[in-house]
């Protein structure tokens, strides 16, 4: 299995490209700001033909470039319901400094083919089979992406496309609309630490991971795993 990824122009947003090998189908997951040229050179350079767009949540930083690489080739973007409408609006996702910080100066179009994601749904894309668990906290509608890593660089059982859920040493902000601390904490205990150890963690920002890493080291794991109670 063909795993590649590389930071947006801003924000530092990983864009990760998942097929089951060179030559094949592949899914696009996040592609934010000034992802175009970088991501037409991985797929030319593994010879890939994308299926479909993946999102892990709204926010703009992951989904700038959604309609462009949607609209070239003709493919349906994916994300959860509870962030749908940021799709057309991303400022419903923003804090006030940040929609002030660019004002209007980065144009932004809404795909025109959106599938919702359903919590817990196993798909069948580009050869993959991919399950998704909605983890909110983040945004109302982040979620994580599971697939087999048995026959990846890693060779893990399993790889966790993680958005801005869990990052290597911290997990994301809940502070913009829609983030909630306790649901977070929630998202944490049910949906992250039952993962096996050898899980590899991608996260939206910043280096990949793992559980067992994250479990032994994470500031907000330990905590959880030292008292499971919160998050309820």
């Amino acid at each position: 299995m063909l795993v590649t990824g590389f930071p947006a122009e801003a924000f530092d947003t990983n864009c990760y490209v998942v097929a089951a090998g060179p030559g094949e189908q592949c899914l696009i997951i996040d592609p934010g700001v000034g992802v175009l040229d970088q991501l037409d050179e991985v797929l030319e350079q593994h010879r890939l033909f994308p299926a479909a767009v993946l999102l892990t949540h709204g926010h703009f930083d992951h989904t700038f470039s959604v309609a462009p690489v949607c609209g070239a080739r003709g493919v349906t973007a994916y994300v959860h319901p509870a962030d749908r409408e940021m799709l057309a609006n991303p400022a419903l996702g923003l804090g006030a400094s940040v929609e002030q910080l660019f004002g209007g100066r980065l144009t932004y179009t809404e795909p025109d083919d959106v599938a919702e994601l359903t919590d817990g749904a196993t798909m069948t894309l580009a050869g993959l089979e991919i399950t998704v668990d909605h983890a909110p906290g983040h945004t109302g509608g982040s979620v994580l992406f599971r697939v087999p890593g048995a026959r990846s660089e890693w060779d893990a059982d399993q790889i966790c496309l993680s958005g801005d859920v869990l990052f290597a040493g911290s997990i994301g902000r809940t502070d913009l609309p829609g983030g909630s601390t306790e649901t977070m904490l929630t998202s944490l205990r049910d949906k992250i630490l039952p993962l096996a150890d050898d899980t590899v963690v991608l996260p939206g920002h910043g280096p990949a991971t793992t559980i067992g890493r994250e479990r032994a080291s994470n500031p907000y794991l330990r905590e959880l795993v030292a008292a499971p109670g919160r998050g309820l």
